[in-house]
């Protein structure tokens, strides 16, 4: 059965003073069936996050659009976005009095499959009918403590340190980069690329549940206003993009009777 591919790139200031989030998605110029997302959540203070997740769309898209899939791999496009846009970020501390530091997950669909690279706290979710197939792990110290068993995911959400970060664009170490793809995609899958602005407001079930009881614009509106109320006025910058997969049923054809 044909699938279609609908999406949906949303961002709300939150509490905060300046937007410092950036989201979008691209169609590749060339190329049917091919598309990238990315979302970066910059750090640094007063202008410099927002200018730090600036360069990484800005070079996300102008390696996307030189992208061959005939000729270069997913993976290489991926974690080529990520580390050229580290460098860029670390060169424009050298001409500002800023401190620019981005997170970013950057997915590719191309020929029906899906891969994704991230670095940072901002996640990658892979739903299928309501259930959660897989999450991106978060580059910080309270996903650390996760990891080793020493954290739950309910404590991990109200941990005093969870925004510490291990590893991010614009540091003076080189970006830890971790890879994800799927083979099969089929209708019921869904994407959710998102700030912590987001997911630190939900439980998996719950995000699970929201991507599939409504099209990626109710979905994301339904979900920036939940994290609105629960942030009770203290709430940061929020980001993301949803990519759902839905069976286009075709129309059934009716004889004709003379």
């Amino acid at each position: 059965m044909p699938i279609s591919v609908q999406t949906c790139v949303a961002r709300h200031i939150g509490d905060r003073k300046e937007q410092q989030d950036r989201v979008a998605l691209f169609a590749h110029p060339t190329v049917s069936g091919v598309m990238l997302a990315v979302l970066a959540d910059g750090m640094g203070g007063h202008s410099g996050g927002a200018m730090a997740a600036e360069q990484v769309l800005l070079k996300a898209k102008q390696n996307f659009e030189a992208f061959s899939p005939m000729h270069e791999t997913p993976e290489h496009l991926l974690e080529g976005i990520i580390t050229e846009a580290h460098t860029v970020i670390r060169l424009t501390r050298f001409t500002s009095e800023q401190d620019p530091h981005s997170t970013v997950v950057v997915f590719l669909l191309v020929q029906g499959k899906s891969y994704w690279a991230h670095c940072g706290d901002s996640r990658l979710y892979h739903f299928r009918q309501g259930k959660m197939l897989s999450r991106s792990c978060d580059h910080s110290l309270v996903g650390e403590l996760q990891r080793k068993g020493r954290l739950d995911e309910a404590a991990a959400l109200n941990h005093p340190q969870r925004n510490v970060l291990l590893s991010c664009l614009g540091s003076d170490r080189p970006p830890q980069i971790s890879h994800g793809a799927s083979d099969v995609l089929v209708g019921g899958d869904s994407f959710l690329i998102c700030s912590d602005g987001l997911w630190g407001y939900f439980s998996n079930e719950e995000l699970a549940s929201a991507l599939d009881a409504h099209p990626p614009r109710e979905a994301a509106q339904w979900l920036i206003d939940r994290a609105r109320e629960r942030a009770e006025g203290y709430g940061d910058n929020i980001s993301l993009a949803l990519i759902k997969f839905v069976e286009v049923v075709a129309p059934v054809a009716h004889a004709r009777v003379n």
